[in-house]
């Protein structure tokens, strides 16, 4: 039988990359669900202050088994 997986959309944010910030979510969502899967990054953005991008932001879904 296969794996019967659930979806959760989070937003994440950090000072240093996208990448910083998916692997922050991850481990966010680790302390709560058991099992992730992946995480599949919908859209990125970035905080500008001061012609500098002071901040990464990404909205993702991690997937994880029931």
């Amino acid at each position: 039988m296969a794996d019967l997986l659930k979806v959760v959309e989070v937003l994440a944010e950090s000072e240093k990359s996208w990448e910083d910030a998916a692997a922050g979510a991850v481990k966010r969502a680790a302390k709560t669900l058991k099992n992730i899967r992946s995480i599949y990054v919908e859209h990125f953005e970035a905080k500008v202050e001061g012609n500098r991008v002071v901040s990464y932001r990404i909205n993702a879904k991690i997937s994880f088994v029931l």
